[in-house]
This record gives C-alpha cells, structure tokens and sequence, in this order.
C-alpha cells in the first residue's frame, strides 16, 4: 500500500511500452502512421459502430461532431446541467446555445422528462451524457429526438464500454464522442474519438479535422477546418490499451463491489446507482452523503487527504458558472452536486488499499460529524 492514494492513475504496463516504442522507431510520429487506422478500426468494432475517427481529445471530438452536423448559431442543444463543463463549451464553440437541464436521480444522467420540457423550435439536438460510466435513458431519448426530429449526441468521455440494452454506448445516438484522457477507461494521453453509423457525417468529420483539405486538392481548402488529429504515438498507446479494455473494465467492476461491501450499509451514504437495464463501468466510485453542504464536504475531504487518501467533489452545475444559466431550476443536479465525491476508482488498487480507503473515509465521516 502506498502511503498516499491517489483518486486515478492510468494502468500502463511492457505492452504499451512496447506499441509506443515501435511507433518512435517507425518514425511516424505525428499524424499519420499505421496505428492511427488499428486504433479507429479496432475502436468502431468495439462500440458496434461501422466508423470511428480519431480526435485530438474529447473535447474537440464533442465540437467536431456538432461542427460536422451543421450545428451552430441561433440553434439549441439540450444538455444535462450536472457534467464536465466541455460538453457546454463543445457546444458553445459552434455558436449555438446548450440549454441546461435536470438529471434523473438514480442514474445522474440527463432527464427525459426534463429534455421534453426544454424543447424549443430553435432545438437541434440532444446531448445525454454518461456520467461517471452509467449510460442514460436512451431509448426514452431517442424517442423523443425521433418525435422532434432531433440530433443526439452521446457524450460517452467516461463511459467507455458500458451498455444500454445490451448495445454499447457511442452506437446508440447519431454519433458518440469519447475522451482518453489520462484518467479515463483506456488512455492515450489526451486523445479522443469520434464514433457512428453515418457515412456522410464520417467524412464531413475526417475532413474538418485536417483543416477541411480537399481531398483531391492538396491544400485546398473550400470551408473553416481544424485541426484536431490524434499523433501516432498516441494511436499506438490506445491500441495496446484496447486490448486490454475488457480486463480493465472487469477490474472496475470488481473494486467497485469491494466499496459496496465497506460501504453499501454506511447511513445516509450512497454508491453508484446501477440500472437494471444498464451494464455501468464505474469509471469512478461515487459517494453521495445526505448531510455535506460544500463546507463540510471540504472538511470531510481536507480530512481524508491529511489521512494519506485522495478524493475529488462532484462536478458543479454547469449553470452556476458565470457564462452560462440554466433554462430552468435544476435541483437534482444541485443537491447531488452537493452531496457527492469521488473516490480512489484505478484500475491498480488492491482489495488491501480499498479496504484502507473505507477505513479513512469512515473516521473522516466520523470526525466532521463530530464537529
């Protein structure tokens, strides 16, 4: 056991080291290279989809999709308020408006209900994201983006193999967009990818990614393009993740059923909800607790820390930062932003260091209850 745990660290192990190491060697550094086409071919397959495409992170794959879709000013995409804040901003890139709604308080994803109340003429698309590594309501999504002729977008950055039905996320929508951040499911370092069914808007996306060159004019240019490639290098390092991705997520899965049995039975604590028609991933352990406010929140986690564990709060509302208001109240995204933390959740924890982990989050409980 280490003497301090950190919240996330990436798994990387000879196998990485080995792909990168032969990228370097190849000389094919940058943006072209033969692991760039595995990683995208390989990925598609994994998510069910007929294409996937390289990004340089998340973020950028989230803005190159809604660029690719037409998507832009005077136009509106629904999106839940409890979030990263780069799923606003993607949005907010384009020149559209995100419309921030309500979350479902067993899954923390989008609200369908909440979706239906926020639809205007000006609404274009629908944003759901998988929050944490638990997929939304799809099928009540898709419903309603069929009813309004709607785009949907899944955000699927932390949910990297999670089911919805029995179908992966990022196959479910008209595309999905991923993120390989260091801290995610499988990492390239930064990095994202950009996955669908759609031909047309496969290619509208691969040439806006490379500065929109012509592809039968080298530099030509006929509209405003990025760049937001992924390098090689990375490819290689998402590769060789990949192959371990099912391994990972069962280790997830596994540390994840280690906090249930330290604190599933704690009072007034909650853990990751799973619905019954979801396969969640748990890209990290959530910890709701009914009595924090954000002061005794930071004291519980000041405590933790000074106890050698580290821990992270719940994303805030994206409707409290000063660019951005909600279309209307979002309660349940504010009183689980609130309550909520996240715990150690890497893939390389022992069953000694989660049962470490519990040990000091119940004499921190203890010792801010006692306050």
């Amino acid at each position: 056991m280490t003497s301090f745990i950190p919240i996330s660290q990436p798994s990387i192990t000879e196998k990485e080291v080995a792909f990168v190491t032969d990228a370097v060697r190849s000389g094919w550094v940058s943006s072209l290279g033969p692991y760039i086409a595995d990683f995208e071919q390989r990925f598609a397959a994994f998510c069910g989809t007929r294409h996937a495409l390289t990004t340089s992170n998340g973020t950028t794959g989230l803005h190159l999709a809604l660029a690719a879709l037409g998507i832009g000013a005077g136009d509106e995409v629904i999106v839940p308020d409890l979030t990263f804040v780069a799923s606003a901003n993607a949005i907010a890139y384009t020149g559209a408006t995100p419309v921030l709604v309500d979350i479902d308080a067993d899954t923390l994803c989008i609200s369908p209900a909440a979706i239906e109340r926020a639809i205007t003429p000006r609404t274009r698309a629908i944003m759901p994201v998988h929050l944490y590594g638990h997929p939304a309501d799809m099928d009540a999504i898709n419903g309603l983006a069929s009813k309004h002729d709607l785009v949907v977008i899944e955000d699927a950055a932390e949910a990297h193999g999670a089911e919805y039905r029995g179908r992966r996320v990022g196959s479910l929508g008209r595309c999905g967009v991923f993120s390989f951040y260091g801290n995610k499911i499988i990492t390239t370092g930064e990095g994202g990818m950009i996955t669908t069914d759609d031909e047309a808007l496969y290619l509208k996306a691969k040439r806006l990614r490379d500065h929109a060159m012509s592809p039968t004019r080298r530099y030509w240019h006929e509209e405003l393009g990025f760049n937001y490639r992924m390098t090689n290098l990375q490819a290689a390092l998402g590769v060789a993740q990949l192959e371990r991705i099912d391994e990972l997520i069962r280790k997830r899965r596994e540390i994840m059923s280690w906090y249930q049995e330290e604190l599933g039975a704690l009072p007034g604590v909650r853990l990751n909800r799973h619905a019954p028609w979801a396969e969640t991933v748990y890209w990290l352990v959530c910890m709701e607790v009914d009595a924090f406010d954000e002061a005794s929140r930071a004291r519980f986690m000041a405590s933790l820390r000074d106890r050698g564990v580290d821990s992270r709060p719940y994303f805030y509302p994206v409707s409290d930062m000063p660019m951005y208001s909600a279309a209307s109240p979002t309660p349940v995204a504010h009183s689980m932003s609130r309550a909520g933390i996240n715990l150690p959740s890497f893939v390389d924890l022992t069953r000694a260091d989660v049962r470490h982990v519990c040990e000091q989050v119940v004499l921190s409980l203890k010792e801010v209850h006692d306050r």
